[in-house]
C-alpha cells in the first residue's frame, strides 16, 4: 500500500493532480479544498494517499492532511459511500464541519452535499458517531485555527472557490480563476470572488 507520496505537482485538473515522484507521474484524486492549497509548481509537497483497488480499476486518492485521510477512510466504509462520494463530501464540507455535523445529528448540513440524501446522511451519522471523539474534534479544530492564523486568507479562498462552483463554474475554472488573483492580506471572500470573476473571461 502507498501511504504517502512526496513530489511536485506538475499538472492539476478539477478533481485530481499529477504528482511527479522520481520521474513517475501519479494521478491523485483530491478534494477541491486541497487542490486550492497546492503549492506553486516546482515546489515539493507531501500527499497522504489511499489506494483504491477494484477488478478493473486502480485509483489513488490523496490528502494534504493525514486526519482528512482518516476521515475519508471512515466515510467509504459507510454503506453506499464510495471514494468518489467521499471526496465530494470532503470537498463540500471541511473535515471539522463534517465531524461536528455527525456528532450533533445534523442531517440538514450533511444533505447540503450534492448527491447525499436524508437516508445516506442518517446512515453516516449512525455508523460514524461512535467512532468520532468530541474532545479530539475540538482539539483538531483548535490546531487548525492556530495554523490558519499564519494564513488568514485560506478560509476565504476556500469559500470563494465553493461560491464560484455554486454559480455554475466547474471546479477547474474556479481553481484557475482564484489562483490567477493576487490576493492581498485580509481580503474578504467577496473581494476574492469579485477579482476572480474578472479573470474567468480571459480563460
Amino acid at each position: 500500500m502507498i501511504s504517502y507520496l512526496i513530489g511536485q505537482a506538475v499538472d492539476a485538473s478539477e478533481n485530481f493532480v499529477i504528482l511527479e515522484v522520481n520521474q513517475i507521474g501519479y494521478q491523485v484524486f483530491m478534494t477541491v479544498r486541497d487542490l486550492a492549497r497546492l503549492p506553486e509548481q516546482g515546489k515539493e509537497m507531501k500527499v497522504f494517499t489511499y489506494l483504491y483497488l477494484k477488478e478493473d480499476l486502480i485509483q489513488l486518492y490523496g490528502f494534504l492532511d493525514q486526519e482528512d485521510l482518516k476521515l475519508f477512510q471512515m466515510l467509504i466504509n459507510v454503506n453506499g459511500i464510495g471514494p468518489k462520494a467521499g471526496i465530494g463530501i470532503l470537498s463540500a464540507l471541511s473535515a471539522d464541519d463534517l465531524r461536528f455535523a455527525i456528532l450533533s445529528d445534523d442531517v440538514k448540513t450533511i444533505t447540503k452535499v450534492p448527491g447525499i440524501g436524508n437516508k445516506t446522511a442518517q446512515r453516516m451519522i449512525l455508523d460514524l458517531k461512535d467512532k468520532i471523539s468530541l474532545e479530539d474534534t475540538f482539539e483538531k479544530k483548535l490546531q487548525k485555527t492556530e495554523k490558519q492564523k499564519k494564513n488568514k486568507n485560506q478560509d476565504n479562498v476556500d469559500e470563494a472557490i465553493l461560491a464560484l462552483t455554486s454559480l455554475g463554474y466547474s471546479n477547474s475554472e474556479a481553481l484557475r480563476a482564484v489562483r490567477a488573483v493576487k490576493i492581498e492580506e485580509n481580503w474578504t471572500t467577496e473581494e476574492i470572488i469579485k477579482e476572480a470573476l474578472k479573470t474567468i473571461s480571459f480563460f
